[in-house]
């Protein structure tokens, strides 16, 4: 309340705002923190996944009793939020953000961060943030790196940005992409990112509009560098999403898609179809996949064992990937578990 652009009048704003997170991994993790501790009255928590030992190097709200009891994060975090602060309310939704609840969990959101780790959903919140009017601050980081940027669509606030299509009008194909478990993360990326998100996310719901940091702005923290992309005039009339309003990640017949295989102890994933028929690199997948197992490219398969990983039986967890971007995972019939691993070693 010091703080002049906060104030009384700030605090008691925050502490009648409901912030969305999605995906309480390494961004969103340092995100939840930080918005509890600023005093963000009632937080919504949504995660798939639950905590591994891998988590703990840079997801700051869990330790090793969550990996112990195989805890999924949301539950974890909302519990941590009302350790911190039990005036503050927080609903965990252990569920995959889909087509079939994204619109319910935006009902009533002032603002959403993005916590997530692949491109598909982060399509599909956009679309559903713009048909709704809800802000939302993208971020990600991977490696040393990472980017944020504030999106308002129309009926948001006083100002309108660029959406998430405006600036990246596809998302890239599966496999083509570094993911945190083949090439790391550096805590302080994520930090430096998440906190990026949350000073936004704070300027927006006190009001502070003007003090928005409407940039592109990446992080480079290896090799010192900060990089600005200015999007005053990013914002395109014939964006399919903001300008047309036309939805397609909303539709449902385009989201990823994971079925148990019957007799299998498998399941098969295949991606979300927005932008045409995908053609994977197979032999570069491969390179990319070589420090985590064996893997090699036989019929025009990539097939291969990841070490280390183990399905919930404690079978060990295999892949086969097909050129498409589907893939079949083995050693485990949970679907959640096949999009967890999918979205680690492929990358969506």
């Amino acid at each position: 309340m010091l703080l002049p652009g906060i104030g009384a009048s700030g605090q008691e704003a925050l502490a009648a705002a409901h912030v969305l997170v999605v995906g309480c991994g390494a961004l969103g993790s340092v995100a939840i923190d930080q918005l509890a501790r600023a005093g963000v009255g009632t937080l919504t928590l949504v995660d798939r996944d639950i905590v591994e030992t891998t988590n703990l190097q840079r997801q700051t709200l869990y330790v090793e009793g969550d990996v112990t009891a195989g805890t999924p994060k949301a539950e974890a975090a909302a519990r941590r939020v009302r350790a911190i602060d039990s005036s503050l309310v927080a609903h965990p939704v252990v569920e995959h953000l889909g087509t079939d609840n994204v619109i319910e969990l935006l009902r009533g959101v002032d603002l959403v961060v993005d916590g997530l780790d692949n491109f598909p959903t982060r399509y599909l919140l956009n679309d559903a943030c713009v048909r709704e009017g809800v802000p939302w601050i993208y971020g990600g980081a991977v490696a040393t790196g990472g980017m944020s940027m504030p999106i308002l669509p129309e009926g948001a606030a006083n100002i309108v940005t660029p959406c998430l299509r405006c600036v990246f009008p596809e998302a890239p194909p599966p496999g083509s992409t570094p993911t945190c478990d083949t090439a790391g993360v550096l805590a302080a990326a994520v930090a430096t990112v998440a906190s990026h998100q949350v000073a936004q996310a704070i300027k927006l719901l006190v009001g502070a509009v003007d003090a928005l940091d409407r940039d592109l702005v990446s992080w480079e923290l290896w090799s010192n560098q900060v990089r600005r992309m200015r999007l005053d005039d990013a914002r395109r009339a014939d964006c399919p999403c903001c300008g047309i309003r036309s939805f397609p990640h909303l539709e449902a017949a385009s989201e990823e898609q994971a079925v148990t295989l019957c007799g299998r102890n498998a399941v098969q994933v295949v991606p979300g179809r927005h932008s045409g028929p995908v053609e994977l690199d197979l032999p570069a997948l491969s390179e990319r996949l070589a420090p985590h197992g064996d893997f090699e490219v036989v019929a025009g398969t990539l097939r291969g064992r990841i070490d280390g990983l183990e399905g919930e039986s404690g079978d060990p967890v295999e892949l086969t990937v097909f050129p498409d971007g589907r893939a079949i995972i083995f050693g485990s019939i949970e679907p959640e578990f096949a999009r967890s691993t999918y979205a680690r070693f492929i990358g969506q």
